[in-house]
C-alpha cells in the first residue's frame, strides 16, 4: 500500500531504521557482554586452578596432602556445580584429593582428543555432572615434588552463573535501549512534525487558492520552500495570463467572424426561396460549428485552472428564475446541497450546459422540472481520470413521455432532432456533451421518477483535499 503523506513515510522510515538499529546495536552489545563474562568467567577458573595446585603437596608418606582454602562457600556446599579435585598421576599410590561439595560423586572427564590441552598445558571444556548441573571445567596436569610426581588438577564452576548474569545484564540493556528508542521515536517525531509544519502552510495556501480565497500562495515559507513556493506563483500568473489571452484571442475571433456570417444570413433572406434556405441552414451550421470550437479552445485554455470555480446555488437560481419567466404554466423546482456546493469550471460553461438541459426539458415537460445539484459518491465510475478527487452530480428531470433507449442514442447524435415540432437546432445536448467532456466529466440520460428524461451531468467539484 502507497504511503501518500510526507509525514508519514518520515516517521515510518525513521521508526523502522530506528528500530532496526536498536535491535542490532542490542544484539551486538549483549553478545559482547556474554564473551567478556564467558572470558572473565574462564579467568575465574585458571585463577582457582592455581590456587588449588599452590595448596597441595605430597606428604612424607608420599601421599597427596593439602587443605585449598579459595575463599568461595560455593566449594564447601553440595551440588553445586563448584569443584576442585586433585589426583595422583604416575606409579605413586595416593588418595584424591576432592572439595566437600562433590563428595563422593565423580565429574566426567572427556579424552584428550575431544578437548585437547593448549599450548600453557590446560585445558578447558564443559560437562554435566551427577547433579545435572552444566559446569565449566579447568584442567591442568603439574609436577609437585623433586622426584617428579605429579598431579592432575582440575576445577570446575556452574555455567549458569554466566547465563544468569547476561540475562540479567540483557534484560536490564533492552529495557533502557526500549526507553531510549521510545524517547528518541517520540523526539524525531515532534522534530520531524516541527520541520515539515511549514509544508502544512503552503498546502493550506493552495487550499485558499482552491477555493477561490486566494490567487497566490501567501506566507512566511523557509527558504527550502520559497522557491517551490515562488514557481507556483509564477505558474498561475502565467497559466492567468493563457487564459485571458485565449479569452480575447476567442473574442476576437468571435467578433471577426460575426460580422461575415451576418451578412450571409442576410443576404439568404433575399435570394430564392431554394437557394437562400441552403445559404441560411449552412450560415447557420457554420455559426454554430465555429462557436463550438470556440468554447472548445476556451475550456482547454482553462479547465485545469485551480482559479476556475463558481458557487452552484446563485448561478442555478439565476437559470430556473429566468426558465419560470420565460414559462409560466411550468413548475421549476431546485434542490442544492450542500449550500456551498461549487463547481471547478467557469461561470458560463456552467451555465450554458445547464442551460440547454433546463430548456429541453421544458420544451417537453407537461407541467414541472426539478434541478438538483449535489455531491456526487466516491463511486462515482467513467470519468476521466484526474488529480481532482471530487465530483458534482447535476440532475435536470422533467415529466414529458421521456426517451426510450435507442431514442437516447439518436438524441446524443449532434443537430439530431427527435420532436421535428418542437423549436430547436438539435445541438444543445451535443453542446452539453462536449463542454462536459472537455471538464473531464460526462453527461447521461435516462428515464426519471416522474417518466420523463432525467439528463444527468457528472462535473468536477471544488474540494480543499489538495495532499
Amino acid at each position: 500500500m502507497r504511503i501518500k503523506s510526507l509525514t508519514a513515510r518520515v516517521l515510518l522510515l525513521t521508526t523502522v531504521w530506528s528500530t532496526v538499529a536498536l535491535v542490532v546495536i542490542g544484539l551486538l552489545i549483549s553478545t559482547l557482554y556474554r564473551k567478556s563474562a564467558e572470558r572473565g568467567f574462564q579467568d575465574l577458573l585458571r585463577a582457582q586452578l592455581y590456587n588449588v595446585i599452590n595448596s597441595v603437596t605430597i606428604g612424607d608418606q608420599g601421599a597427596l596432602s593439602g587443605s585449598p582454602q579459595l575463599g568461595d562457600l560455593r566449594f564447601a556446599q553440595p551440588k553445586t556445580g563448584w569443584y576442585w579435585v586433585v589426583e595422583p598421576l604416575g606409579t605413586y599410590t595416593s588418595a584424591p584429593l576432592v572439595s566437600p561439595s562433590l563428595g563422593s560423586a565423580l565429574i566426567p572427564v572427556p579424552s584428550v582428543v575431544e578437548a585437547p590441552f593448549d599450548k600453557n598445558y590446560e585445558r578447558y571444556y564443559q560437562v554435566t555432572d551427577a547433579s545435572g548441573n552444566r559446569v565449566q571445567v579447568a584442567e591442568t596436569e603439574v609436577v609437585l615434588d623433586t622426584d617428579g610426581r605429579a598431579a592432575r588438577v582440575r576445577v570446575t564452576g556452574n555455567v549458569d552463573v554466566v547465563e544468569d548474569d547476561v540475562r540479567t545484564f540483557s534484560h536490564s540493556l533492552y529495557l533502557a535501549l526500549a526507553g531510549f528508542g521510545v524517547g528518541s521515536l517520540i523526539v524525531n517525531a515532534l522534530a520531524i512534525l516541527y520541520g515539515l509544519k511549514p509544508l502544512d502552510k503552503a498546502r493550506a495556501a493552495l487550499e485558499r487558492i482552491r477555493a477561490g480565497e486566494s490567487e497566490q500562495l501567501k506566507g512566511d515559507f523557509p527558504r527550502e520552500i520559497l522557491p517551490l513556493a515562488n514557481e507556483v506563483n509564477a505558474l498561475i500568473d502565467s497559466n492567468r495570463r493563457i487564459v485571458e489571452r485565449a479569452r480575447m484571442q476567442v473574442g476576437n475571433l468571435a467578433h471577426s467572424l460575426k460580422t461575415p456570417i451576418a451578412v450571409l444570413l442576410n443576404e439568404a433572406r433575399v435570394l430564392e426561396k431554394s437557394h437562400g434556405e441552403l445559404v441560411r441552414s449552412q450560415a447557420e451550421a457554420m455559426q454554430g460549428q465555429v462557436q463550438s470550437y470556440l468554447n472548445r479552445a476556451r475550456i482547454a485554455a482553462q479547465r485545469e485552472s485551480v482559479l476556475a470555480r463558481t458557487e452552484a446555488e446563485p448561478a442555478l437560481e439565476r437559470l430556473v428564475r429566468v426558465m419560470r419567466r420565460l414559462n409560466v404554466d411550468t413548475e421549476f423546482d431546485l434542490v442544492v446541497s450542500p449550500p456551498h456546493l461549487a463547481v471547478a469550471m467557469e461561470q458560463q460553461d456552467l451555465e450554458e450546459t445547464v442551460g440547454n438541459l433546463l430548456e429541453n426539458a421544458a420544451r417537453f415537460a407537461k407541467s414541472k422540472v426539478r434541478l438538483s445539484a449535489v455531491e456526487a459518491g466516491e463511486d462515482v465510475k467513467g470519468v476521466e481520470a484526474s488529480a481532482r478527487r471530487h465530483w458534482v452530480e447535476l440532475a435536470v428531470e422533467d415529466d414529458g413521455p421521456g426517451l426510450e433507449p435507442d431514442q437516447i442514442r439518436e438524441a446524443l447524435k449532434r443537430g439530431r432532432r427527435l420532436d421535428e415540432s418542437k423549436p430547436g437546432t438539435g445541438l444543445g445536448l451535443s453542446i452539453v456533451t462536449e463542454i462536459s467532456n472537455e471538464y473531464q466529466g460526462r453527461l447521461e440520460l435516462s428515464r426519471g421518477e416522474w417518466g420523463g428524461l432525467k439528463a444527468k451531468l457528472i462535473l468536477p467539484g471544488v474540494t480543499k483535499d489538495v495532499a
